[in-house]
């Protein structure tokens, strides 16, 4: 295996089965867990209410970064707990936030004559407020208007914990905060790190915003960004249907190619069930914790 930072081979990750440490790591006796559903944050919000789901280490103070995890389509934050409580061994207070999710960018805009299709439909669903937005949603069901909720009423039940030093105002502050994701979860992440200037964004297989025929990437993705790149960090799965795109999204997004690794360990016995069950591995497999670990870094 390459040092950390560049692309893991396929010899060095060996196949694993079930959730093994990564499910024991997630409820570490020092761990703090919360599951709230949108709706209790914010009356409101009517639509997408699985639970997102609040995990901590007790000694992650008001000091820590806020790490934002966003699931794919039809993915529900609970479903990577794993995942979210090896960030939180990172030193981070950790978010899995549930948003509307369907449906997909790609299921929408792939074939829509507008190049700013999926620039929309992101605007829409993350800032409530995209202009000729191919979907609707209520501005209180918007992405920054759920974190920004679920935030103040942590800091209602929880006042110790200081949840509010996460917001500027009815902003989220977004420079102590990590926004990361997969597929379509990914794709919200990269459009608010070129939007806000985050600490550090973290992308699992997306984005692949495209318009067809043939594949060309959505304009967006190749714009300015006011976090630098230095701060990206990026994985594919090699045998993704979609590695390819995916990978040259990487490229006009000026990820720095040491932030982007390569993972390409074979499915669990009996999870090769056809579609594109690579691109959710990535989230799921414990043989991918050292790597997840490069990606999220710890909190300072």
């Amino acid at each position: 295996m390459r040092k950390a930072g560049l692309l893991f081979q396929a010899a060095c990750l060996c196949a694993v089965t079930g959730l093994g440490a990564a499910a024991q790591d997630a409820s570490a006796p020092d761990r703090v867990a919360y599951m709230v559903k949108p709706s209790d944050a914010d009356s409101a919000i009517t639509q997408f209410d699985e639970a997102s789901v609040v995990l901590f280490n007790r000694g992650a103070g008001p000091n820590a970064q806020l790490a934002i995890f966003l699931p794919g389509t039809g993915g529900r934050p609970q479903n990577v707990q794993p995942l979210l409580g090896v960030v939180a061994n990172q030193g981070y207070r950790v978010i899995g936030l549930e948003y509307d999710d369907t449906p997909a960018v790609v299921q929408v805009c792939p074939r829509d004559p507008n190049p700013n299709c999926s620039a929309n439909f992101r605007e829409e669903r993350i800032f409530g407020s995209g202009a000729d937005a191919p979907v609707q949603n209520p501005p209180e069901e918007a992405i920054v208007h759920r974190l920004v909720m679920l935030l103040r009423y942590l800091d209602r039940r929880h006042p110790e914990e200081h949840w509010a030093g996460y917001l500027a105002g009815d902003e989220p502050a977004w420079s102590r905060i990590v926004i990361s994701g997969l597929s379509q979860g990914a794709g919200m992440a990269a459009y608010i790190a070129k939007r806000k200037p985050v600490a550090r964004v973290v992308l699992f297989s997306s984005p692949w915003d495209f318009q067809a025929p043939p594949q060309t990437l959505a304009p967006w993705i190749g714009g300015p960004s006011v976090t630098p790149p230095e701060r990206w960090f990026a994985e594919l799965h090699r045998r993704e249907k979609t590695a390819a795109l995916i990978a040259q999204s990487y490229r006009l997004l000026q990820i720095p190619p040491a932030n982007v690794l390569v993972f390409d360990l074979d499915l669990p016995e009996g999870k090769d069930v056809g579609g594109n069950p690579f691109h959710g591995s990535t989230v799921h497999m414990p043989g991918y914790i050292p790597q997840w670990q490069f990606l999220y870094g710890r909190s300072p």
